[in-house]
């Protein structure tokens, strides 16, 4: 019994003392998109999860908060780790409570307002107790992908040929709502947009979509089979960086 005691108050007293060695440390992190901005207030902004990649323990949560940044200082960046925020960029910021060094995962998923068009990525990187990570831009992850906003409706009916019309409409962005619009720095020429049928897991039908008014609002028609169900995707690419995204509409059915 006596042992048994003594066993307890030594394990007790282990963990006490590593918690007490547990020291906070600040880690800042940002989420920018693909060929664009930070990602904040404007897209309801990115959720954050750090997690203890050996544990699994939750060390912090929360949502990128902010604005998306200084065009010029981002967009015109180069060089080696070049700073690209300010300080009313978009950033989650917290302290995690650690007592050793620590392999931690940043989950990322986002944006926020658009559910449709959310990705999720994982990083992963040491973080050490007290030795911040703060310096420069912090953590930084890239989302890649295009945010698609669509509406669909029918417009013409069977006229015995089998098939019908559906007008199809997207507004297309950054995934940190930068716009699309003509000869802009997100060049309207540089992205290709198109709505697609898919039944059975073969595509039956597809058609582009022209880009109608800035920013990034896209239009047209496609035709389908009339009989059978069958879902309507609208992908958006830009053709100079390959970045692209994809939303489902709906499914139709007779």
């Amino acid at each position: 019994m006596r042992m048994a005691i003594r066993t307890l108050l030594i394990l007790s007293a282990a963990v006490f003392s590593a918690t007490l060695r547990a020291e906070p440390t600040e880690v800042v992190v940002r989420v920018i998109s693909q060929d664009a901005k930070f990602i904040g207030d404007s897209m309801g902004g990115a959720e954050i999860v750090l997690r203890d990649a050996n544990t699994r323990r939750i060390l912090a949560r929360g949502i990128t908060k902010g604005g998306t940044g200084d065009t010029k200082l981002i967009m015109q960046a180069s060089g080696r780790s070049p700073l690209r925020s300010t300080s009313d960029a978009a950033a989650f910021v917290t302290r995690v409570d650690i007592s050793k060094p620590t392999l931690v995962d940043l989950e990322v998923s986002g944006p926020k307002s658009k559910p449709g068009s959310t990705i999720r990525i994982v990083s992963q990187r040491w973080v050490m107790p007290g030795q911040p990570i703060n310096i420069g831009d912090g953590w930084v992850v890239e989302l890649p992908g295009l945010a698609i906003s669509p509406t669909a409706r029918l417009v013409e009916l069977d006229k015995g040929d089998g098939v019908k019309s559906i007008a199809v409409t997207a507004k297309v962005e950054l995934m940190c709502g930068c716009p699309i619009t003509p000869g802009g720095l997100w060049d309207a020429k540089d992205y290709y947009v198109e709505v697609s049928a898919w039944q059975r897991g073969s595509s039956i039908a597809v058609a582009p979509l022209a880009f109608v008014e800035a920013p990034g609002s896209y239009a047209g028609q496609i035709t389908a089979p009339m009989k059978g169900r069958y879902i309507l995707y609208v992908t958006a690419r830009n053709l100079k960086t390959g970045n692209s995204g994809v939303t489902q509409i709906s499914s139709f059915a007779k």
